[in-house]
């Protein structure tokens, strides 16, 4: 992107231990709508199409660093990383993703924070509008909030801003000032870069602030300013799973209600979370009690829940989704899951099918219009269309050592407790009888029947169980059945 002609750069700062999260995974890397902290910063400044993003990371580089590769592959963006190894302030963080930058580069950088996760591009934007049609040397973003405890201050005078002021530095009078430093600035690169020269530990906290260019540039007579941003829930950051645990549930506010505003209804939305990649088609139809993480797609006029979490489900068009726990699974159009079931990932349901209740599914592909209606394990198989798997059953893939699939075809009728023992082939249009343990392939047409005739043994319960509630049950019941006959 360039401004007025002038190549935009931008600087996302990562480098904080975050001891406050008294975590042992990176406070950059904690996640809120299902994206890390610092993806939620990066993707807001990569949609701006910057010639260089540059990420200083600091404490967990190396988890953090892997992170923003897969990151930059994955959102089409080039994240470089620059190492800020000691933490000597927000101006030695910026020094250090300056030195990432080509030394005779100009124009504009934006600096941000990589825990400002409701931060957006439109905001970034506006600050840089701001920033290029005032001419700015340095453009600062600010919010107005109703305690500004712990911020920096935005100091002006006559209205025109003439620095910013450490909360830690501040005299009583600055600390009654409601306008506070967001830590979002958008800079004229070769000032910066001349500043950040000039910058001086002589404060409360012995560090190099990066605020104080402001004073620095407006000393050197240059023009300074900040955009009052109108939504301060942008500028909020997080240091503690308190503050992790408020804004995501403000992002999870934003996300419902622009679901709903979308045409999606909620019985509760309250009640219901979205990941920042979930998408709800129109008409769909939320019931309480909802998590939609991942990758999660529900197609037009489907309905979820109540009680449902789904990571990465695709679920087609009219399709009942309820009391179900899925990841990485398709529901086809029209389809029914639930209650009670569990897809586990490779779960493929055809349209119009059925997964009913108290049914696991892992791995597997079952046809349009075939139904698994009650207490069934179906793993490592292939299921045809328009066939029935009676309750209980079960097929077993796995032999210890190796898994190996089940093929079940088109038009087959299964009898309820059945246990298929893979590798093994029913054939289309075959049956089986009620317990019927299929070790063998099923020919097409044929009935699949295993185990001798029953046998009943007559008086066991007397003999080897006399006394008991069973056997003078038993006694009463024969005895009933003995005056029948006589009559």
């Amino acid at each position: 992107m360039t401004l007025a002609g002038r190549e935009l750069s931008t600087i996302v700062l990562a480098a904080g231990e975050g001891t406050r999260m008294r975590s042992r995974i990176p406070k950059m890397l904690h996640r809120i709508a299902g994206r890390t902290l610092v993806e939620h910063a990066v993707r807001a400044v990569a949609a701006l199409s910057p010639g260089h993003l540059v990420a200083v990371t600091g404490h967990g580089r190396e988890e953090v660093g892997a992170h923003l590769t897969e990151l930059g592959e994955r959102i089409g963006a080039r994240v470089e990383t620059a190492v800020q190894e000691q933490q000597l302030g927000t101006g030695h963080a910026v020094a250090c993703g300056l030195a990432a930058l080509p030394e005779d580069l100009t124009g504009t950088v934006v600096v941000t924070y990589g825990d400002v996760p409701l931060l957006d591009t439109a905001t970034i934007e506006e600050l840089l509008t701001e920033h290029t049609e005032r001419g700015n040397a340095v453009t600062a973003l600010s919010a107005v909030v109703p305690d500004p405890t712990g911020y920096g201050r935005i100091v002006r005078e006559s209205g025109a801003v003439t620095g910013i002021v450490e909360h830690k530095d501040a005299n009583a009078e600055q600390r009654g000032i409601q306008e506070i430093n967001a830590g979002v600035y958008a800079f004229d690169l070769a000032l910066l870069r001349w500043a950040l020269g000039q910058l001086s530990t002589e404060n409360v906290q012995g560090e190099l602030y990066l605020p104080d260019v402001l004073s620095i540039a407006r000393a050197q007579g240059r023009s300074v300013g900040a955009l009052v941003c109108a939504d301060p829930w942008q500028v909020e950051g997080v240091n503690d799973r308190a503050q992790l645990a408020t804004l995501g549930a403000e992002y999870n506010r934003r996300l419902v209600r622009t679901a709903l505003l979308g045409g999606v209804t909620m019985t509760d939305p309250s009640t219901v979370w979205l990941d920042a990649e979930a998408e709800l088609g129109r008409d769909v139809l939320v019931e309480p009690n909802v998590q939609l993480r991942g990758r999660t797609v529900v197609g037009e006029g489907a309905t979820v829940g109540p009680d449902t979490t789904l990571n990465s489900v695709r679920i087609g068009a009219g399709a009942s989704v309820v009391r179900t726990h899925g990841t990485d699974a398709v529901i086809g159009d029209g389809a029914e899951v639930g209650p009670f079931a569990y897809l586990r990932p490779g779960s493929e349901l055809g349209e119009q099918g059925k997964i009913g209740a108290y049914v696991e599914v892992k791995d597997s592909s079952i046809g349009a219009g075939t139904k698994v209606p009650h207490l069934s394990y179906i793993g490592g198989a292939t299921i045809g269309e328009h066939s029935n798997i009676g309750a209980a059953s079960v097929m077993a893939n796995y032999d210890g050592t190796n898994k190996h699939r089940t093929v079940v075809g088109s038009h087959v009728r299964m009898g309820s407790d059945n246990m298929y023992v893979a590798p093994v082939t029913v054939g289309d249009g075959a049956y089986s009888g009620a317990g019927a343990v299929i070790r063998e392939d099923v020919p097409p047409g044929a009935l699949a029947v295993s185990g001798g005739p029953q046998r009943n043994i007559e008086g066991w319960v007397a003999k080897k169980r006399p006394g008991t509630a069973a056997a003078k049950a038993a006694e009463a019941a024969q005895a009933s059945a003995d005056s029948n006959d006589q009559e």
